[in-house]
């Protein structure tokens, strides 16, 4: 079995208790993570070993992306500085309309490309025509949690949900254990009473956990209150949504009750908030639920509503705009904004165990980031240098699951270019009908 010994100038393996390391190792037999500590010399009697000389370079823990919709990379541009209900029902909506496997494919691979180049390892996704965007996953080493975005007030809504329980039923596991499956319920406002109901039995019937947007708006506390009377949270309460392990993209509008309620629940919470910014939708939050002990990731949203799938910049901005909210600047520190990013959102998307950090036992997806850098210069605080300095484009190696799939800033497997070539294709077929 390979071994790979890994040098890194700074190494910040993010698990429990664990400090940055200067002069830093990891150390990787196959597909796992064998060892992290201070760099030592190997005994050269030793089994083989490959060693890696990242001196110039900070070793860290792959990002987790835990709520996007990777194909909307078509609709980036499209549809821009409008709020959440007009953008969607006049603008995205008809273009949905108009997808086809093949555009979904292609969106998924493009959405890849961004998101391995600028250090994601892991993403959550709910979009439609699951079988490709899996197939895409499992043609390019990323790590996913999928689940088919399902409208309960559609027609053939009960047949959609079938369709992806059988999907999901189907590549769960696949890609040697690199793909989660989940259920995709959109929205309160999108997905009647009876039809949730429906999901939960199929959730409980297979052990499949839920994705579902959640209080994102103003305007959904309204057209809920109107319909039933109640809140979001209460709505999904009374058809049994929490009975399931549940990631609730969103979340912006809680009151405290909820977020009480919520974390007795163990729900996770996916926190978007460049998505939230751009579409004037609020601000979640984020203090209060970890406060409360709510594992809290982040996400970019679609790049239809973000415009980048970079997690770095939701790092960032996550640290900031809470800070500003609540003039504070105490809250969400680097240190808190970095673990969200990473050991924070495994724990959301129920992979805390596989991914997330450094550390013996788990899976061996890590990601370098090249420090010979003029405004990564100087290294007071390595945790404070990938807050508030890094970029995405810093991302110069990416390995998951043991594999390389950036080297030297150029994607391994593929062609870049090629992908770039059919997305942008795609993406015209569909905005020229």
């Amino acid at each position: 079995m390979r071994t790979i010994l890994i040098r890194g100038g700074w190494v910040l393996p993010l698990s429990e208790g664990g400090k940055p390391l200067q002069d830093g190792m990891v150390k990787i037999i196959g597909n796992k993570i064998a060892a992290v500590g201070p760099w030592r010399e190997p005994v050269k009697e030793a089994e083989p070993y490959e060693v890696i000389d990242a001196r110039d370079r900070l070793v860290m823990p792959g990002l987790i992306n835990t709520h996007t919709h990777a194909a909307m990379v078509l609709f980036r541009g499209v549809a821009d500085d409008l709020p959440l209900m007009t953008w969607l029902k006049e603008k995205i909506w008809p273009l949905e309309d108009r997808l086809t496997a093949e555009h979904v494919y292609w969106g998924t691979r493009l959405a890849i490309n961004e998101m391995l180049l600028s250090g994601t390892t892991t993403f959550a996704d709910m979009y439609f025509f699951l079988e490709e965007e899996a197939r895409a996953v499992e043609e390019t080493g990323i790590r996913a949690v999928l689940s088919r975005g399902l409208i309960g007030l559609e027609e053939q809504a009960g047949k959609n949900l079938e369709e992806a329980v059988a999907q999901a039923r189907e590549w769960r596991g696949r890609a040697g254990n690199r793909i989660t499956m989940m259920l995709g319920p959109h929205a309160p406002y999108t997905c009647p009473p009876a039809f949730l109901k429906e999901v939960v039995a199929a959730a409980k019937q297979y052990q499949l956990g839920i994705h579902i947007h959640l209080a994102e708006t103003a305007d959904e506390l309204v057209e809920i209150g109107k319909e039933y009377g109640i809140r979001p949270v209460a709505y999904l309460a009374e058809q049994g949504l929490f009975t399931r392990p549940v990631l609730a993209a969103h979340a912006v509008w809680l009151d405290d009750g909820e977020i009480s309620y919520l974390a007795r629940q163990k729900v996770a919470i996916a926190h978007n908030p460049s998505s939230n910014m751009k579409l004037a939708s609020g601000i979640a939050p984020v203090p209060k639920l970890l406060e409360a002990k709510i594992p809290v990731g982040l996400g970019t949203d679609g790049a239809a509503s973000n415009n980048r799938l970079d997690i770095f910049t939701e790092m960032r901005t996550a640290a900031l705009l809470h800070k500003v909210q609540t003039n504070d600047p105490t809250v969400i520190p680097a240190e808190t904004a970095l673990k969200m990013a990473t050991i924070y959102g495994a724990r959301a998307l129920g992979l805390g165990d596989v991914t997330g950090s450094l550390e013996p036992g788990k899976s061996a997806d890590l990601i370098m980031l090249d420090l010979k850098k003029s405004h990564l210069t100087p290294l007071h605080d390595p945790v404070s240098l990938v807050v508030y300095a890094a970029r995405g484009s810093d991302v110069s190696d990416v390995m998951v699951n043991g594999e390389w799939l950036v080297q030297e800033g150029r994607l391994v497997r593929w062609e870049e270019e090629e992908v770039i070539g059919e997305a942008a294709r795609c993406a015209q077929s569909l905005v020229k009908k």
